[in-house]
C-alpha cells in the first residue's frame, strides 16, 4: 500500500510539473514574432520575459550569439566589482595615454596626458560606446578574465568577454568582443535592475548608465520617449543586437534581440538587422500595451 501511494504521489507531481512550462509560454505572442522573422537572411534569438506575470518567449534564447557592444554591460560590471571591493573609486582621475587609442571615439580622440574622471569614462562606454573607452574600462577590471569570473560566480555561464581574454582567442574568431544568449543577456539586465549585481547601490548606478542611451534609433524608436527604458545596443557586419528593459504603464517587460550570419551587412538604416530591431519593439510595445495609441511622429527617421 506504501509502495502504491508513492507511486501515486510521484505521477501527480510529475502531471504538475509538466504542465507548469506550457503556463509560462506566452503563445500568442510567439507567433506574432515569429511571424516577423520570416524573410529575415539570417540566423535570430529573441528572449522576452513580462516581469508582472511572469510569461515568456524563448526563440533560439540559450544559442550562443556575438554581443557586439552589449559586452559592455558584463564590462562595467566587473569595473564595479572592483570599485565596491575599494579597489578603483568611481570618481577617481585618470590620465589618458595615446597607447590607449582604439578608435577615433570622444576618448580616443583625447590629447595624450588628458585628465577624466572613470565616472565620465563609464558614461561614455553605456551611453555612446565609446570603444576606446570601454577597453580601458575592461583594463582597469582586471580584464576579461576577471569580468568572465564575475559572470561566472553570478550565474551567467555563457556570456564572456573574449578580446583581450588569455585563452579565448578562439572564441574572439568565432563571435568577436564577447558571446552570450539572448536569455543571460536579458536576464543580466534584470539582475542589475533588481539590485542584485555587486550591490543594491552599485546596481541603482550601473542601471541608470543604461538608462541615458544615445542610440535611440532602434527598438527604443517604437517605445513611447516619456516611458523609461534602461538599453544597450550592438552592431558589426553580421549582427545587430539590442537588450532593453520597459517600464510600461501595465508590467516591466524586458528583452533582447540579436542576429548573427546576416546577409545584409549594410549600414543604411533600412538594414534588416535594424528593421528586425525595430519591427520586434514594435509587436511587444502594443502586445503588451494594447490601449497605446502612440506611435513614432512621422517624418522620425529622417533624422537617422
Amino acid at each position: 500500500m506504501r509502495l502504491i501511494v508513492l507511486y501515486l504521489l510521484f505521477t501527480l507531481h510529475t502531471l504538475i510539473a509538466n504542465c507548469q512550462p506550457s503556463a509560462r509560454n506566452d503563445v500568442a505572442l510567439e507567433r506574432k514574432l515569429m511571424a516577423a522573422l520570416a524573410n529575415f537572411r539570417g540566423d535570430v534569438g529573441i528572449y522576452v520575459r513580462n516581469l508582472r506575470t511572469g510569461k515568456t518567449v524563448a526563440i533560439n534564447a540559450d544559442t550562443l550569439f556575438p554581443t557586439a557592444s552589449m559586452i559592455k554591460i558584463p564590462i562595467q560590471c566587473g569595473l564595479f566589482d572592483k570599485i565596491h571591493k575599494g579597489e578603483l573609486a568611481y570618481d577617481q582621475e585618470l590620465t589618458y595615454k595615446d597607447s590607449l587609442h582604439y578608435d577615433d571615439g570622444i576618448v580616443g580622440s583625447l590629447k595624450d596626458g588628458t585628465k577624466i574622471s572613470l565616472n565620465k569614462v563609464v558614461m561614455l562606454m553605456e551611453t555612446v560606446s565609446d570603444n576606446t573607452g570601454s577597453l580601458w574600462c575592461q583594463a582597469l577590471a582586471g580584464g576579461g578574465t576577471a569580468i568572465n569570473n564575475w559572470l561566472e560566480t553570478s550565474g551567467f555561464h555563457q556570456t564572456r568577454v573574449n578580446s583581450r581574454t588569455p585563452g579565448r582567442e578562439g572564441n574572439r574568431t568565432q563571435y568577436g568582443w564577447g558571446q552570450t544568449t539572448p536569455r543571460e543577456m536579458a536576464e543580466l539586465l534584470t539582475y542589475i535592475r533588481q539590485g542584485k549585481a555587486i550591490s543594491p547601490d552599485a546596481s541603482e548606478e550601473m542601471y541608470r548608465n543604461l538608462g541615458r542611451q544615445f542610440w535611440d534609433n532602434d527598438g527604443l524608436s517604437q517605445i513611447p520617449p516619456d516611458i523609461k527604458t534602461a538599453c544597450k545596443n550592438g552592431a558589426v557586419n553580421q549582427s545587430r543586437s539590442e537588450v532593453v528593459f520597459v517600464h510600461a504603464p501595465h508590467g516591466e517587460y524586458v528583452y533582447c534581440v540579436i542576429t548573427k550570419n546576416q546577409k545584409d551587412e549594410s549600414w543604411e538604416r533600412t538594414n534588416e538587422g535594424y528593421s528586425l530591431l525595430r519591427t520586434v519593439s514594435s509587436i511587444l510595445w502594443h502586445y503588451f500595451e494594447p490601449k497605446s495609441s502612440w506611435k513614432p511622429v512621422e517624418g522620425y527617421e529622417k533624422w537617422w
